[in-house]
Formats: structure tokens, sequence, C-alpha cells
């Protein structure tokens, strides 16, 4: 998908809005339009890349941001005590709606075994 009519790149172009819960040069967060938990937000870089499947070893400080964001944003939303989830899916077939690499924060109930 063409940067231009990603919608996360939109969000990143300020073109969208978005309650952002954290944003810098690199990373962003904001909460998820449809959650699917009481707390549920997206952790994103604001570089276009379509998913986890195409990462390299290039980006591993992007992912480092990434995590390091994700934490303080779980913390913020009080999930450190109970525990949260998170999820990144990559493809179709895993229920990805949008190709832009993001990782969901899942948390503010029991989410349940996924085994």
């Amino acid at each position: 998908m063409a940067e231009n009519t990603c919608i996360f790149c939109r969000i990143s172009a300020g073109d969208i809005p978005a309650q952002f819960l954290h944003q810098d040069d690199t990373v962003m967060a904001f909460r998820d339009i449809s959650p699917r938990a009481p707390t549920h937000v997206l952790v994103a870089p604001r570089e276009h890349i379509p998913s986890l499947a195409y990462i390299t070893g290039d980006h591993s400080v992007l992912l480092g941001l990434m995590i390091e964001v994700l934490n303080q944003v779980a913390k913020a939303e009080g999930l450190g005590v109970r525990g949260y989830r998170v999820v990144a899916n990559i493809g179709a077939d895993s229920g990805s709606e949008v190709d832009h690499l993001h990782l969901h924060i899942l948390g503010g109930r029991s989410l349940g075994s996924m085994g």
C-alpha cells in the first residue's frame, strides 16, 4: 500500500485525527478506534514499514524505541500491575487490517489464555 493511502501514514502526517498518548519524530502511540479491550492502544513507527515481516537488522533501534514507548504507555495506563497483552499481526490470515507495522497494547480486563 502506498504511503499516501496508508491510514497510519495519514495519521502520522496529521491528515486524520487520533487520540495520541505519545508522539515523537520516530514513534507514535494512539487509541484504537475499535477497541477490543478497555485499554487498546496502537504503537507504530512514523516510517512506513508494512509489518514485522519487513524488519531487518537495520531496524533494531526503531524496535527498541517502540518497546520503550509501549512500556511507558502501558505503565501510564495503569496496566503494569495486572498485566497486558502485546500483539503484532502479520498478513491477512492474522486479521491485520492495516499494512503498517504496529503493536497492539490490550488490557484493563482479563484477556484469558491464548493456548
